[in-house]
């Protein structure tokens, strides 16, 4: 999977709706003794910085953050042009969003975990390997099956679920990123000493001018 074909993918997802993700209970088990931190506020000091785990306990073990790298570098995976996912902090970005005390992170939460147990019982079933055992290929060939949610067998339906969830953290803290910014040729968000005004090829455009 190249990034061209993630953000496709990604686009598609978008626009087919939300989806109904799956929760631990139907997948895998997950442990019933999650502890939470509270949250932030409706004012947080956004300026003030912030490192993993200050705000709240953070939710991945050595194990999982290793399975949680080497998924980020199958869906974004270095190239000529770009680093991959895993090498710009999007573990720690993933780990941070789905250990926050708001609702809808707390259902990413039980969807990725569900979604890791799942995969560990695959690789088993596939390789008699944990997934942190697997090759690169071998982890590429279980995600291929669950890649594309419209052409997943009934059977794999909810894994891939979980793949699209995932699939969407992962591009979702790519691209907030300086690296992820220069991938797309971004232009914006960059300070300019002064500003003269649309072009007039931009004004012509829109019928302005």
């Amino acid at each position: 999977m190249d990034r061209r074909t993630s953000l496709k993918w990604m686009l598609a997802v978008s626009a087919a709706g939300p989806l109904a993700f799956v929760r631990a209970g139907s997948m895998a088990a997950v442990s019933a003794a999650a502890q939470y931190g509270k949250p932030y506020g409706t004012d947080p000091k956004l300026i003030d910085p912030y490192h993993p785990g200050e705000l709240w306990p953070l939710t991945f073990t050595p194990a999982q953050r290793l399975l949680a790298a080497a998924l980020c570098d199958v869906i974004l995976p270095a190239d000529a042009k770009s680093p991959s996912a895993s090498s710009v902090g999007v573990v720690d970005f993933i780990d941070e969003w789905i250990s926050a005390p708001y609702e809808l992170q707390r259902d990413d939460r039980s969807t990725v975990l569900a979604g890791f147990g799942w995969l560990d019982a695959e690789a088993q079933r596939r390789f008699s390997h944990p997934t942190q055992a697997l090759q690169t290929k071998q982890l590429r060939d279980i995600c291929d099956d669950i890649c594309y949610l419209p052409r997943a067998t009934s059977g794999l339906a909810r894994a891939a679920t979980f793949f699209a969830k995932y699939r969407d953290l992962t591009l979702g803290g790519f691209y907030t990123t300086p690296e992820g910014r220069k991938d797309l040729d971004y232009l914006g968000n960059v300070p300019l000493a002064t500003f003269d005004g649309p072009s007039v090829e931009v004004l012509k455009k829109v019928g302005l001018a």
